[in-house]
């Protein structure tokens, strides 16, 4: 999945859930999105997170 792409999926399951997402940067280099209470993968390879109480 594309950055862009990541992103947008990102901001609608935050929405829509109502919880923080992360995007993060797979071995193989695609995008994934998750919600951030399940990722307990390396924080180096989080690329953002998306906090739908965030001003």
């Amino acid at each position: 999945m594309s950055l862009a792409d990541a992103h947008a999926l990102a901001f609608s399951l935050a929405s829509t859930l109502m919880v923080s997402i992360v995007i993060f940067r797979a071995g193989d280099g695609t995008m994934g999105v998750m919600p951030a209470a399940e990722y307990d993968g390396d924080d180096d390879t989080i690329v953002n997170e998306v906090d739908p109480f965030a001003p």
